[in-house]
């Protein structure tokens, strides 16, 4: 253990509930990194931002990288059929066409802007964007081979583990919106009781950042079909109880696949979303596995 009795929970939103009985004490389980160990990430204790060891943060970024594009370059930079949006990045970030937004996050711009506030040199036309350049699918297809599209994908390349400081960024934000979505009281504590849980392993953090990026916080009335949402927080909510560790990555699994079943099932038929589910539930099968 180690003593911190000047840890302020006011100043870590992600930490703060977690440690409010511990603080009583003045102590802290001390975070050891490594597949078996426990809390991956630590909090910084002047900004309250959760920082992941380098180790951690570079097999926690390729393991999405490998979700999202294959581990490939060229996957970095895609257009999915179907969809009305770029995706962009290790974590497929959307870009939406300017003057056309869809109901899902805009999380690219906020990429691009979090890498400005961290001076990485990027090309001056991304720099300057304003939205999507390409108006479609079509012209997004007939670009492929344009020396603009070959710069985006070699500065995405370059940038793995901003890109993953980002993503982990978006997890340390997403658990006070979750509980702020989450007006009976007794389901905010089993929220931020499983989040805390996941959270205890490196297998964990991965599951929690990966699933956020993935399918969102789950705080948006339109990321819902017929009143049922599939974000973060309706997974932490459909968990049953575990204890922490591992066996919470296990669960944390179980309960995802179980929400993105569900979503399938709610979802218009017109969709087709039934193509996406055997994917969505072997990514969900990576939680369960040590990294």
């Amino acid at each position: 253990m180690i003593c911190r009795p000047s840890l302020s929970p006011s100043r870590h939103p992600l930490i703060a509930v977690a440690t409010l009985a511990l603080l009583a004490s003045g102590c802290v389980s001390a975070p050891r990194s490594g597949a078996g160990g426990n809390a991956a990430a630590t909090a910084s204790p002047t900004g309250g931002a959760i920082r992941l060891p380098a180790e951690d943060a570079a097999i926690i970024g390729r393991k999405i990288w490998q979700n999202e594009c294959a581990g490939t370059v060229e996957g970095l930079v895609s257009w999915n059929s179907g969809e009305d949006f770029a995706s962009l990045g290790i974590g497929h970030f959307i870009w939406y066409v300017p003057g056309r937004p869809g109901p899902f996050e805009e999380s690219f711009p906020k990429l691009i802007a979090f890498l400005k506030q961290r001076q990485v040199p990027m090309p001056g036309w991304l720099a300057e964007a304003r939205g999507c350049p390409w108006p479609d699918r079509q012209a997004f297809l007939a670009a492929q081979g344009s020396p603009q599209v070959r710069e985006l994908r070699q500065f995405l390349a370059n940038t793995v583990a901003p890109q993953t400081d980002f993503i982990v960024l978006r997890l340390e934000q997403a658990l006070p919106k979750m509980a702020a979505a989450t007006p009976n009281p007794a389901d905010r504590d089993q929220l931020r009781a499983n989040f805390y849980k996941v959270a205890q392993s490196r297998q964990g953090v991965y599951a929690l950042i990966d699933y956020v990026n993935f399918k969102g916080e789950g705080v948006k009335a339109e990321e819902k079909y017929q009143g049922q949402g599939w974000g973060l927080r309706d997974v932490l909510l459909t968990m049953r109880d575990t204890p922490g560790g591992a066996a919470a990555s296990v669960e944390f699994g179980e309960a995802a696949k179980a929400v993105l079943t569900r979503r399938v099932k709610n979802s218009p038929p017109a969709r087709g979303e039934s193509r996406w589910l055997p994917g969505w539930l072997n990514r969900c099968g990576t939680y369960q596995r040590p990294l």
